[in-house]
């Protein structure tokens, strides 16, 4: 049987974090570091460099955003770690079953400095989920069936990276590219899961909202990439367009039911990208024109 471990980076952090009283966010900064570079090196390393990646201060993100709430945040960290553990493995045999995956790939559980909820990555030379508990508590996804989603999620972007056969940065480093990718893994995460599961609503008026402004969604889109502008409002947690988050999630989603008329998943995750660029921007356009 093919593994699926779970690595459990949090569990021994999580109790010395409750035992802290009230500490000031520079003692938690102090706290956190100590216990993952003695305990988790790679982890540790890994998120350091991914502030480096994009010229940001992490310290600074970090006290000014994850640690002044994160001894408030412990229950639902508490409360989500303990699903993972226990959803990991049944979601990751869904996974199997509908994308034919193979070999190990690891479940990271960790206290992070918000580097997402979610990161589908390596971790010891192997593929791997990264699970922020510090981000999954700010966002409110600490229930089973947002965590159900966010796993199937992030399996999503392991089967595409692993059908591709090489990894999604020179995907994600291009606007259409990017748009794609989220919109495959959320493809993915339905099929997963067998429902309509969309874990980053915001609530239940984020589907209908993204529904009726599609076409505005689409436009703002494609002329931001046309200028070369940023286009992290759509996808962060720390962002949004329209004070809406992740609302290029919903939109790659539609592109990419578009996209995979006539092809299977395994095709589609194997366009090149010069194929993507002009599949998304044609698309992009036909919408925002309210074709």
């Amino acid at each position: 049987m093919t593994e699926s471990p779970l690595v459990d980076a949090a569990e021994g952090l999580l109790p010395v974090l409750r035992g802290m009283g009230d500490p000031t966010p520079e003692e938690v900064l102090a706290t956190w570091e100590d216990f993952y570079t003695h305990h988790f090196p790679e982890l540790y390393a890994r998120q350091v460099e991914d502030y480096a990646e994009q010229g940001a201060d992490w310290r600074a993100v970090a006290l000014a955003r994850v640690f002044p709430a994160l001894r408030q945040r412990l229950p639902a960290m508490e409360d989500a770690r303990e699903r993972i553990v226990r959803l990991w493995g049944e979601v990751m045999a869904r996974a199997r079953r509908v994308t034919g995956l193979e070999g190990e790939v690891q479940a990271v559980v960790h206290v992070g400095i918000g580097c997402g909820a979610g990161w589908a990555t390596t971790y010891g030379g192997k593929p791997a989920v990264l699970l922020g508990l510090e981000s999954i508590a700010e966002l409110g996804w600490q229930a089973e069936r947002r965590l159900e989603g966010l796993i199937a999620h992030e399996l999503g972007h392991v089967a595409h990276s692993t059908w591709r056969g090489e990894p999604l940065e020179e995907l994600e480093s291009d606007p259409f590219g990017l748009l794609y990718v989220e919109g495959f893994a959320q493809r993915l995460e339905h099929r997963i899961l067998d429902r309509e599961s969309w874990h980053l609503a915001l609530d239940e008026g984020w589907l209908p909202w993204c529904c009726a402004h599609l076409p505005e969604i689409a436009r703002a889109y494609r002329d931001r990439a046309a200028r070369g502008e940023p286009v992290h409002a759509f996808f962060g947690s720390w962002s949004s367009f329209q004070r809406v988050p992740f609302t290029g999630h919903f939109l790659g989603h539609a592109a990419v039911r578009v996209l995979a008329e006539g092809q299977t998943l395994p095709e589609l995750a194997r366009l090149p990208l010069a194929d993507v660029r002009a599949s998304v921007d044609r698309f992009l356009r036909a919408l925002a024109a309210g074709a």
